[in-house]
């Protein structure tokens, strides 16, 4: 098994290299790629230095799987080109997700929809995994009817050079800016680019791609992407109307045997999901789930990940884990 990483030295890319040693992944020989300033530096994996690589020499390696996490121009360039010569891309970008002949992968919901022949495979984004992984189980068992989210997103989803201004702005330096505003202290209602509707970027990957990963464009969402000033993971507030009747006990019953989630719902004792304690963490928190009084067969339920681990670098790994337990690569 041979494994390369685009975008190695970025947020997420720091994060894949730690997890593939934490859930000690197969590999025989491993290659990391960043951008041309990383060129020639060396990263540490399992007590042994290893050198940047351009991706054109990644390239010539031709690793069984390549995961990506630098862009979507990047993706669209390269992503073709390892999987013109027998590699299989997992990407970490927008580059493919909407695209209908590409999958887009959950694995706890739709790994067995992959084979051999899907050589690029779209991660979703980070607020909507967390998102689908508690819908989807709800949705089995009442069918759902139309989604409302609030999300509440770290910095860290816009990526280091955010969290060096939140940094910044917290030892009283406001002159450094990616955001359009200061974001200590402050909460923007706006998570990536504006479209000519007025939702963000953000918003619409949050509509389309859950519709994909359910793979039921009946259902009716919509959404508000918010970022606030917060390192630990991204939290939802999700309101969920059901085609059939809800009850709060079955959901905490089903949410609490689903794989990779965790129910922390006991408000009367302060305990609730969090950010806090979602960094560094695999597994989605859920809690506040209670009746929506106001209308008929709804919900109300608040979600909390790390954004960087089952939002994206966990993800990714667990598509490239199956794909080695299936054989596919």
């Amino acid at each position: 098994m041979k494994l390369g990483i685009v975008g190695v030295t970025g947020m997420v890319g720091r994060v894949m290299i730690n997890l593939l040693e934490e859930r000690n992944f197969p590999l025989k020989e491993l290659y990391l790629s960043a951008s041309e300033r990383s060129i020639g530096k060396k990263i540490c994996f399992k007590k042994q230095e290893y050198k940047i690589l351009s991706i054109y020499d990644l390239f010539l390696k031709k690793p069984n799987i390549v995961l990506f996490s630098a862009g979507s121009d990047i993706s669209k360039e390269w992503a073709p080109k390892f999987s013109n010569i027998g590699s299989t891309v997992v990407d970490n970008s927008s580059a493919w997700r909407m695209d209908s002949r590409k999958k887009l992968i959950v694995p706890e919901i739709n790994a067995f929809s992959l084979s051999k022949q899907d050589k690029i495979i779209a991660n979703p984004n980070c607020s909507t995994i967390q998102l689908v992984m508690v819908l989807f189980p709800l949705h089995i068992e009442y069918k759902i009817k139309r989604v409302i989210i609030s999300t509440y997103q770290s910095v860290t989803g816009t990526g280091k050079k955010a969290l060096d201004q939140l940094h910044q702005e917290k030892n009283g330096d406001y002159s450094y800016k990616i955001y359009p505003y200061s974001i200590y202290q402050n909460v923007l209602p706006h998570c990536d680019h504006f479209t000519d509707h007025g939702y963000t970027l953000e918003e619409m990957k949050l509509i389309n791609e859950t519709k994909k990963i359910i793979n039921d464009y009946s259902i009716a969402i919509t959404a508000t992407a918010v970022r606030v000033p917060v390192i630990g993971g991204h939290s939802e507030s999700v309101n969920v109307t059901f085609r059939k009747k809800p009850n709060v006990n079955r959901i905490h019953d089903i949410l609490s045997k689903t794989k990779g989630i965790i129910v922390q719902d006991f408000p009367k004792k302060n305990i609730y999901p969090m950010p806090l304690y979602a960094h560094g963490k695999d597994e989605i928190f859920v809690g506040r789930i209670r009746k929506d009084f106001s209308f008929e067969n709804s919900i109300n339920i608040w979600i909390v990940a790390d954004n960087l681990r089952k939002g994206a670098a966990t993800n990714a790994i667990q598509i490239a884990e199956y794909l080695t337990k299936k054989k596919y690569v």
